[in-house]
């Protein structure tokens, strides 16, 4: 797995885990970079920052063009997938989208359900044809 494959997979860990528990990203992100076992990298940093920066944007976004799917009715897994992937495709134009995408959809089919990885990737590719006319 790649850098930022770790990264993605951290960043998403952090997301889940701060979900279950009820709390802020933010905070389950400081607690594991005062940790550094392992380390939490800039990248994994840089997409739970910008998760919470953009989340009720995200989570707009996916309620609205999720057909037939709520935000409660997701797994929690897919709902974090999705919003990691959002927030890397939609706001850091750096990362080819394509890596973006299968990254994130990669991470669904190792974590989630097996219908999960064509829900993620269909969403996220919808997200990709959208981008130019999505007020971000």
């Amino acid at each position: 797995m790649s850098a930022r494959g770790k990264a993605r997979r951290r960043a998403l860990d952090i997301l889940f885990e701060a979900e279950l528990r009820g709390e802020d990203p933010l905070e389950v992100l400081a607690e594991r970079a005062e940790r550094a076992e392992p380390p939490v990298n800039e990248y994994t940093s840089a997409i739970v920052e910008g998760v919470c920066r953009h989340r009720d944007r995200i989570d707009e976004l996916i309620s609205t063009y999720a057909e037939g799917w709520t935000l409660d009715r997701m797994p929690a897994v897919d709902r974090n997938v999705l919003r990691g992937g959002s927030y890397e495709l939609l706001w850091m134009p750096d990362v080819p989208e394509g890596v973006v995408i299968s990254e994130w959809v990669h991470l669904a089919a190792e974590l989630s359900t097996d219908e999960s990885p064509q829900f993620i990737n269909g969403l996220l590719a919808r997200f990709k044809q959208l981008k130019p006319s999505l007020s971000l």
